[in-house]
């Protein structure tokens, strides 16, 4: 899996540096650093007017803020990689 989270101008003003620190506490925690890769992307263009782009192999997700960053991990990484594992 790779993870790509947008670390273009409007996304690092609205707090990409603080997703990627969560994504790596995440993955250290549920020992999934050798299954997802993370990388960062210039702007996507499409901004939204709160929280980041994040894309998880080719979807596209927006406005990821911090405080919703547990449920998004959640729910569009652990539950695909679980699926894909069965």
């Amino acid at each position: 899996m790779i993870i790509q989270i947008c670390v273009g101008s409007a996304c690092h003003l609205k707090g990409s540096e603080k997703i990627v620190g969560l994504f790596e506490d995440a993955l250290k925690k549920y020992d999934l650093e050798n299954d997802v890769t993370l990388a960062g992307s210039f702007c996507t263009g499409r901004c939204n007017r709160e929280g980041v782009t994040i894309s998880v192999d080719d979807d596209v997700y927006t406005g990821i803020t911090p405080e919703g960053f547990n449920y998004f991990f959640e729910e569009k990484v652990l539950k695909r990689i679980r699926e894909e594992r069965v």
